[in-house]
């Protein structure tokens, strides 16, 4: 994975995600979106598979840098919990 920010102001954050898809960023947006901080979230992958996926964030007076990472913590805090709660049930 390669990220490359395209653009960044006090409320927006334009940013290349390489070697990502729908899988993460569709995740990623739907927690950005839970903050009501965040005006807008939304993702482009022009041509799967020939184009890097592009990332669009603006804020309501907010860091953008700082609400990505804010939705980073709870994205990582969900997998922790998903992964604690399956091997909790597979340990046979």
């Amino acid at each position: 994975m390669n990220l490359k920010i395209l653009n960044k102001t006090d409320t927006e954050l334009e940013m290349e995600i390489a070697g990502e898809t729908h899988t993460l960023l569709s995740l990623l947006k739907s927690i950005l979106l839970d903050d009501d901080a965040v005006e807008i979230a939304s993702y482009d992958i022009r041509y799967l598979g020939i184009s890097e996926p592009v990332m669009y964030v603006r804020t309501s007076g907010v860091d953008p840098i700082q609400a990505v990472r804010s939705a980073l913590v709870k994205l990582t805090a969900m997998c922790d919990e998903f992964k604690a709660v399956f091997l909790e049930q597979t340990n046979i």
